[in-house]
């Protein structure tokens, strides 16, 4: 096993408790630094001070509203700054964040709502062409439901604007708020993020305010991010890594926060010239993407700290990143959602080739084992599923006792499904996955919940989804589709833009071959592997 200290940005041990709650995380900030800028959204800017008293004026409305401390408050919604005060208004609230993934249809979105019981829900009608506020509307049995705030976009008869909503901050005295902060402790859950199994069922992983703030104080410290920062967020706040990571992490330290709802090279990195951006985090493919790209005419020397994980981060991408783009610190780590979003890290001072070839040591507090079928350590340099142990771990699963009782063993150790092996420095490296998830552009994708799902298509009888590798976006879903009798025959074209219409866009395969049989073992399961050699095979042939 493994556990290390936490040292401060310049090497120093960092001996300050943090605060034990979201809410004391942001006042402290707005002590500490109150007329720095907190975060910057188009022509939306807000200093410290200013960021927390939008979070209380959010948190007197939802009052005003009728939530309750303990009640589930939602937010779907692409990155921006009110994503961020609704959030910080909630948790003030003392009420429980349920955020959903901005990429969900309306049905996955709906099913989220419904397990959790959610009160209020903040969307938007404009984002990508698609009116979420209507979409939600449009659902059956969300009798919890009582109202949905629009943050952005035009308001319906249905809906609520967010100017309209705020105004009601006006009837719940400061006191009231400040004193639901107050009475939250660390042990009160905070969120609940959602994550599928491998039953196909989305489980929402219950995450709580102490751990978070202790997490991603020790985050803050070991990657070297500080106050003065300025961070350009790209990675969604429906994400730890957006959440946790962006949101707190910036409060944490006394960084500036630069949400950016999608992707696109020349405007990041526009705003890494203008907002002399020092921190970009993302996966593998977002950096692969900008090295692939032209880079001319844009000063990008305020850039020095880039984050990385989600998928094999190659020895090359972190020279180039080095090289290329001149960044003096890459750092990589590896967490789950069921561990607040982190396990392990490397330092800031590490070497590349460290970082490249593992995903660093556990965080101070945290224990980390490689282990066999057994539960038994094996030896340094075997591989093995990893577990982990610690103040991190969620508290469970919402209304999902058994595979809480699945998950983390009566001595407090969760299993990940994760392959690695350790090294006699405690650095572990994953090397395979013990579960059939594949990470599609850092977004975990999960075969039974997919199948599910293409199970729905009338022409399909059966269906086992793998992934397989692709340049850009490290891996990708294949369908093999058995077609079901007495209906048309369905051709892959039609299957992916059936998909495309249903689920989140990462969820949907991008190649399907039409199949009479799928490969089984004696007691009837696919067998996986074949698929995944069948795959390779086919599209080195294309």
């Amino acid at each position: 096993m493994t556990t290390t200290d936490r040292t401060g940005i310049d090497g120093s041990a960092t001996n300050e408790a943090p605060p034990p709650t979201i809410p004391a995380v942001l006042d402290r900030a707005a002590r500490r630094w109150p007329a720095d800028e907190a975060l910057v959204d188009g022509a939306t800017r807000l200093t410290f001070a200013q960021l927390a008293a939008a979070a209380d004026e959010a948190a007197r409305a939802l009052v005003a509203s009728g939530v309750e401390p303990g009640d589930r408050v939602s937010i779907w919604a692409p990155n921006g700054h009110r994503w961020m005060v609704a959030a910080l208004g909630i948790y003030r609230a003392g009420a429980t964040l349920v955020p959903v993934n901005s990429r969900f249809k309306a049905g996955e979105a709906a099913g989220l709502l419904r397990a959790t019981g959610a009160k209020i829900l903040f969307t938007v009608t404009d984002f990508l062409a698609t009116d979420y506020a209507a979409a939600i509307h449009a659902e059956p049995d969300l009798p919890a439901l009582g109202e949905v705030v629009v943050l952005d976009g035009p308001a319906s008869p249905a809906t609520t604007q967010w100017a309209d909503f705020v105004t009601r901050a006006a009837t719940v005295p400061a006191e009231v708020t400040a004193a639901r902060a107050a009475a939250l402790t660390g042990d009160d859950v905070s969120d609940i993020i959602f994550t599928s199994g491998t039953t196909g069922k989305p489980k929402g992983a219950m995450l709580a305010h102490g751990p978070s703030t202790r997490l991603y104080t020790s985050w803050a410290d070991v990657i070297g991010l500080g106050h003065g920062d300025r961070y350009l967020l790209v990675y969604p706040f429906f994400h730890t890594a957006g959440l946790k990571a962006g949101l707190l992490a910036s409060l944490l330290v006394g960084a500036t926060l630069v949400p950016y709802p999608v992707f696109d090279v020349p405007a990041v990195m526009r705003l890494v010239e203008t907002e002399k951006i020092t921190m970009l985090p993302g996966p593998p493919a977002v950096y692969q993407t900008i090295l692939n790209s032209d880079l001319t005419g844009y000063d990008l020397s305020s850039w020095r700290l880039a984050v990385t994980g989600s998928a094999a981060v190659p020895v090359e991408l972190v020279r180039r990143l080095r090289a290329d783009l001149g960044l003096r610190t890459v750092v990589t780590g590896y967490g789950l959602t069921e561990t607040t979003g982190t396990v392990a890290m490397c330092r800031h001072t590490d070497d590349p080739e460290l970082v490249s070839r593992t995903s660093g040591r556990a965080l101070d507090g945290i224990e980390v084992r490689v282990v066999d079928d057994a539960g038994t350590e094996v030896p340094r340099g075997e591989p093995g599923e990893i577990i982990v142990r610690g103040f991190n771990i969620m508290t469970g699963y919402l209304d999902n006792p058994a595979a809480t009782a699945e998950t983390i063993d009566a001595d407090g150790w969760l299993k990940t499904g994760d392959i690695g092996v350790m090294d006699d420095g405690g650095n572990i490296a994953i090397t395979d996955r013990k579960k059939d998830m594949f990470i599609v552009g850092g977004f975990n994708a999960y075969p039974a919940e997919i199948e599910s799902m293409l199970a729905e298509h009338p022409a399909i009888a059966q269906v086992a989804v793998v992934g397989v590798p692709d340049e850009r976006l490290g891996e990708v879903g294949m369908a093999y589709v058995i077609p079901r009798t007495g209906q048309p025959r369905p051709t892959p074209a039609e299957i992916i833009a059936w998909s495309r219409d249903r689920m989140a866009n990462y969820k949907a395969p991008r190649y399907v071959e039409v199949v009479d049989a799928l490969p089984l073992n004696a007691t009837g399961k696919v067998v996986r592997y074949e698929l995944r050699d069948r795959a390779a095979a086919t599209l080195r042939q294309a």
